[in-house]
């Protein structure tokens, strides 16, 4: 075992905070993403690349939110969307739904009440998805979150929970329905935004950057309707749980180089 003297330890972790702080600030000064997406893939093959339990992946996942929720909020980015639990999980083993279940319930809710994050920067958690596919005590859990953090406003973080993008436009679509057979709206004046009104993300701003861990280069059914907005889409290979700051920095970097590109793209659809 290599002895490190304590002032070293300190020297070399303050060199290292201090350049995070630097490469942070110098990014700031570019174009930041006003809403970013992450499918956080990997806690299941981290969990056997390191021969622990599938439950210890998930918890080291958890933890890796809460780390990167702080590096968007140091960059300046106001919304987060995460991939938390796809309807399609319903279909795993009994054992791991149950897992995932219950560190929604015990952790979201520990979460909002005691993270220094959601308290420095005002953080909105919204669950949203098909929340009836839930038992009813992790709906009462969700309930709790929402009450905890609603007078936040300030930045939000959408945790998407027994969710897909199908079930989102399905949703929205039916609901636009009842605006015509509500008298609000006329079937022949429908447009895109009054459908994109009703998205399980309408109050946060329009997804500009979109990741996904593990090295799968496919959506899963996640956000569609929002991607399909010219929004940036970076994948890599890391494991959610290993994801670090410098790839989020890298991927930040490549937005800023193209954000014109996708700006001008954005201008020609709306005039188109």
């Amino acid at each position: 075992m290599v002895y490190v003297p304590a002032v070293l330890q300190y020297l070399v972790t303050e060199t290292t905070q201090r350049f995070r702080r630097l490469a942070i600030n110098i990014l700031r000064q570019g174009p930041i993403p006003r809403h970013v997406a992450f499918i956080m893939d990997g806690n299941r093959r981290y969990a056997r690349s390191l021969g622990v339990a599938t439950q210890q992946g998930h918890l080291r996942g958890f933890h890796k939110l809460e780390e990167v929720l702080e590096w968007c909020m140091q960059l300046g980015i106001p919304a987060v969307s995460i991939y938390a639990f796809s309807i399609d999980n319903f279909n795993r083993p009994t054992e791991e739904v149950e897992t995932l279940m219950n560190l929604a319930k015990e952790k979201l809710v520990v979460f909002c009440r005691e993270s220094e994050t959601v308290r420095k920067y005002g953080i909105n958690v919204r669950v949203c998805g098909n929340l009836d596919l839930l038992a009813p005590d992790v709906r009462d859990k969700i309930d709790e979150v929402h009450s905890l953090t609603e007078q936040n406003d300030k930045a939000v973080l959408n945790v998407c929970f027994s969710y897909n993008s199908s079930d989102e436009i399905t949703t929205a679509i039916r609901r636009t329905a009842e605006e015509v057979d509500e008298g609000v709206l006329v079937a022949d004046e429908i447009q895109w935004k009054n459908i994109e009104g009703h998205l399980f993300t309408s109050k946060s701003p329009p997804l500009d950057m979109l990741v996904r861990t593990s090295g799968e280069s496919r959506f899963s059914d996640f956000l569609l309707a929002q991607i399909a907005n010219h929004c940036s889409i970076h994948f890599t290979t890391e494991l959610w749980p290993e994801f670090t700051l410098w790839t989020l920095l890298t991927m930040l970097l490549e937005f800023q180089v193209t954000y014109s590109g996708i700006q001008e793209e954005k201008q020609r659809a709306a005039i188109n």
